[in-house]
């Protein structure tokens, strides 16, 4: 079950090949995910965080069957979310009195989840606790990365951040390091996880990262909640992430829409041509959302400079898939990137304008234009939609 780390740290986790949705249902991941869990042997016994509920049995056998539990000295509650903190309860059943270190707002999120009065120790950015020989772990709080209670502890000597949620990847696999994955799955889901998770923090981020190499610590290994490690050159997480955060694009323009009787379909399509025939060097996709993993789509967004929604209009209004997608865009703050719309209309026409006014409110700069098309498009109605995506990508 374990799994060396470094020195005396080693890995004491679950892998959930299974995962197929997390937070809910509200993110996909296709490829399992794991829960990082790490054990510290040093003259005083630390465990860093536990496992998911639904493994909390298991993950404390696992661990009975390594180490004496008496012999942990101390638990560290880097972020009270159940998938970090979810064996904790029946970790504590058997060994009830051990301190529990954590933030002033991880103690709320534990007592609010599992209402239990641990001994817990309330801790602060550059809080400091001996381990023994030498070494101490050092906390850094990180509020609203993602949640308020967050934190990360980096262990001196060592030198490993244990990042939390920061820096993670919902990636199951039997190797531990970033070094012995693919690494086109490693980066794509590394951003997937960005894009979906932590773009609202973007500007938090960015000052939390100035803090962190403020500090002067030497990483040699970051430590990760999900996913693998990164111990192959860990700052070039930290260098991706100061780029994410920095209002991200590429050179990519996306569209995305769905369609009733496929004329928006059709104007789609079009409008994608148009893009292409305009800026030969633009990265141009194009998702029925209807059809597709939000998710996904959402990492495309994230990497666009701009987005193209479409939807014919119905009962006076949009598509719900899109309703649904535009407030998913507005609730991540995304920064920086424009915005059109078109679709299709048989009688009163209103949804192009609909989705305009939804974009601005998503914080989009929306291009002064608006493509919309009665009834099923002709020949004339696909010239109009490829000449209005060449007018999107010169915009």
């Amino acid at each position: 079950m374990k799994k060396a780390v470094k020195a005396n740290v080693h890995w004491v986790g679950k892998i959930d090949w299974d995962l197929r949705r997390f937070h809910g249902y509200e993110y996909t991941t296709h490829n399992g995910s794991t829960y990082n869990s790490y054990l510290i042997q040093e003259e005083k016994t630390v465990l860093i965080d536990t496992v998911w509920a639904p493994f909390d049995e298991e993950f404390v056998e696992n661990l009975a069957s390594e180490i004496d539990l008496d012999t942990i000295d101390y638990i560290i509650a880097n972020h009270g979310e159940v998938d970090h903190s979810g064996a904790l309860p029946a970790l504590m059943k058997r060994i009830p009195h051990k301190p529990v270190y954590c933030t002033a707002n991880a103690v709320k999120s534990l007592k609010g989840q599992y209402h239990a009065d641990w001994d817990f120790h309330v801790v602060k950015t550059g809080d400091r606790l001996d381990i023994g020989n030498g070494k101490e772990l050092i906390f850094v709080e990180m509020p609203m990365l993602h949640w308020p209670d967050s934190m990360a502890t980096y262990l001196t000597v060592d030198n490993i951040l244990f990042s939390n949620d920061a820096f993670g990847q919902h990636l199951a696999n039997n190797e531990l390091f970033n070094d012995k994955v693919d690494q086109c799955d490693l980066m794509f889901e590394a951003m997937k996880y960005y894009a979906n998770i932590l773009t609202p923090f973007s500007q938090i981020l960015r000052k939390k990262l100035e803090e962190v190499v403020a500090l002067g610590l030497p990483i040699d290994i970051i430590a990760t909640s999900h996913g693998v490690i990164w111990r192959d050159n860990p700052m070039q997480i930290v260098e991706k992430y100061a780029a994410w955060a920095n209002d991200y694009q590429e050179n990519q323009i996306t569209v995305v829409y769905d369609t009733m009787w496929n004329g928006t379909r059709t104007l789609a399509e079009q409008i994608a041509e148009g893009i292409r025939s305009a800026d030969p060097d633009v990265a141009v996709k194009v998702f029925n959302i209807s059809k597709s993993d939000e998710n996904d789509v959402i990492t495309e967004v994230f990497k666009s400079k701009t987005v193209v929604v479409g939807s014919p209009t119905i009962n006076r209004s949009i598509l719900h898939s899109m309703a649904g997608f535009i407030h998913l865009m507005k609730e991540l703050k995304f920064k920086n990137k424009k915005a059109a719309a078109f679709g299709c209309y048989g009688w009163s026409g209103e949804a192009v304008g609909i989705m305009n006014e939804m974009m601005k409110d998503a914080g989009f700069t929306v291009i002064d234009q608006a493509f919309k098309i009665n009834w099923n498009p002709d020949e004339d109605a696909r010239r109009r939609a490829f000449k209005f995506g060449a007018e999107v990508a010169k915009a």
